[in-house]
């Protein structure tokens, strides 16, 4: 990697060989946070990335001793879909975490989809996100996990969504048009909002999402993750830009 290619905004990078190195060290900068937000405020409060890369981190995290009665969980985005549905964010979380490591229902805030009613789903969530934080103009998560897909989308702010320009909600419907269907996500200030903001991204298939995004031109509608104040990238070796990339 080169100067070129340095994040903005003065995130640091983590970069690992290989994906069990990453969420060996994730889970232990996670569980170190948690610590020192309960330590400091009593409680955790975590907003949750959704997809399949962060799933082995909530794995590895379930088997960890910690203190589950004083952790908020919170999701950064849902699909449209039933709970029981493969293709829930929450029931992924649940499985993979939640349900193993036993922890309290009401710390667990999941967003309760109406599929038939996606405007009525979103403000009831966001109902839920402003009085669990009735003191604060914006969320203030102790930590917000993101991924970031091949198309430089971060939890459901997709390229050329309507979600990418709001300012003052939380949490919205957001009509994806690629997957013709509407996705709920928090909003880039609701992001921003967290403490701390982490980035997991791996694979080969993410370099030039990563390039677009730390050196491309600034266009947070082509590039959403553009949008976001990252304090940590955690990302496999291969995901990294290269100076071939540069004269690609």
């Amino acid at each position: 990697m080169t100067d070129a290619f340095a994040p903005p905004g003065g995130g640091s990078i983590e970069a690992f060989d290989d994906l069990n190195s990453l969420y060996e060290a994730a889970a232990e900068a996670f569980c170190q946070l948690l610590r020192t937000a309960i330590d400091s405020r009593g409680a955790a409060n975590i907003c949750l990335s959704g997809g399949s890369t962060p799933r082995r981190l909530y794995e590895i995290l379930a088997e960890r001793d910690l203190p589950w009665s004083q952790i908020h969980w919170f999701w950064g985005d849902e699909r449209n879909v039933t709970p029981d549905d493969a293709e829930s964010n929450q029931k992924m979380v649940r499985d993979a975490m939640l349900r193993r490591a036993g922890a309290a229902e009401a710390n667990i805030h999941a967003v309760v989809v109406q599929v038939d009613d996606p405007e009525a789903t979103a403000r009831r969530y966001e109902q839920v996100l402003r009085e669990h934080f009735s003191d604060d103009d914006f969320p203030a998560w102790d930590l917000a996990l993101l991924g970031m897909g091949d198309d430089a989308h971060t939890a459901s702010l997709f390229p050329g969504s309507d979600a990418l320009s709001q300012s003052q909600r939380w949490f919205v419907e957001n009509w994806i048009e690629k997957f013709d269907a509407f996705r709920y996500t928090v909003t880039a200030p609701a992001i921003n909002s967290a403490r701390k903001r982490w980035f997991l991204v791996a694979g080969s298939g993410k370099r030039e999402a990563i390039r677009n995004v730390w050196s491309g031109p600034e266009n947070p509608q082509a590039f959403p993750a553009q949008l976001i104040a990252p304090s940590r990238w955690w990302v496999t070796r291969d995901a990294l830009p290269t100076d071939k990339d540069s004269s690609a």
